[in-house]
């Protein structure tokens, strides 16, 4: 009968036969073939660049400040990002595919879908459950940067031109614990078409999974403007249109519409509508599920 010494003698034999790494005493290994990993398969070590955002410039700008107390334009965000929460979490009626990827989106230039999206950011980033990314998606008319009065940098089109390019290079840590800034990137005289492209597709695939935890806002090319914008919308699952009071035509509204009915979920902002309350201007908010009666 077999001690248990033979036996493990034999089964070291038979690992050695069969190209295994097996140490010795004292750590040494005997030589054969090696499982080790290839060098270009090592463990990414990137982390993102740091920056910093002026909230007193950010509060001139009547941009939601997060450090400051309750101002009146915070409180209408905390209105309007309430539902796109819900849905990015999973919490509203159903369940949404690619909730948390919301595009910020409008007919035409001009009608402060920018302002809108760095305002949801900045006021979803106060939240103590959620972290967000800010994406600057319009990449033939880049504004994030210059609104939060930072320099333009690597970004969304550096990624989509470099598949093997990892998002961490390009992305942006802020003085806002939960807020990252993806800028819109190095200007290319393609940009458009690149963010048409099946590398940005793709690009889109890769951060819904790997973001998944995360509320990820685009501020998008204006859907009239750019048609471009279709490959984003058809990625996400929340669309906020913003819609410019006593300016854009009802027409422009339902052609932009029509270009976005795939996504299962379309919000309408009216921004600079007049209050009856104060003689100023504000944020009228609109669900867009039903938007029948526009074509009343």
């Amino acid at each position: 009968m077999s001690t248990l010494i033979e036996l493990a003698a034999q089964r070291l034999e038979k690992l050695q036969q069969a190209g295994a790494v097996v140490p010795e005493v004292g750590g040494r290994k005997k030589e054969g073939k090696t499982s080790e990993a290839p060098l270009n398969s090592t463990v990414s070590t990137l982390t993102s660049r740091y920056v910093e955002i002026d909230f007193d410039a950010l509060e001139k700008s009547g941009i939601v400040n997060p450090s400051a107390a309750r101002s009146n334009i915070a409180d209408q965000y905390r209105v309007i990002k309430r539902p796109l929460i819900s849905n990015a979490t999973g919490k509203g009626t159903t369940k949404i595919q690619n909730g948390n990827l919301i595009m910020i989106t409008s007919a035409l230039p001009g009608e402060g879908k920018s302002f809108t999206a760095l305002n949801l950011a900045m006021s979803m980033a106060t939240e103590l459950d959620y972290t967000v990314m800010l994406v600057d998606a319009d990449v033939g008319r880049p504004s994030i940067m210059n609104l939060l009065g930072l320099p333009a940098s690597a970004g969304l089109l550096d990624l989509v031109m470099d598949e093997s390019q990892d998002v961490s290079s390009v992305l942006l840590r802020t003085n806002i614990d939960k807020l990252t800034i993806l800028p819109s990137g190095t200007a290319h005289p393609r940009a458009t078409e690149l963010l048409a492209s099946d590398a940005m597709v793709r690009l889109l695939s890769g951060m819904a999974k790997r973001y998944a935890d995360r509320i990820i806002i685009f501020d998008s090319p204006p859907l009239l403007a750019a048609t471009e914008s279709r490959v984003l919308a058809s990625s996400v699952g929340q669309i906020v249109m913003v819609v410019c009071a006593q300016r854009t035509l009802q027409s422009d509204v339902l052609k932009a519409l029509d270009m976005i009915e795939a996504c299962p979920v379309k919000l309408m902002l009216l921004n600079q509508a007049r209050s009856h309350s104060k003689s100023s201007y504000g944020y009228g908010y609109g669900y867009g599920y039903d938007y029948e009666k526009l074509k009343a």
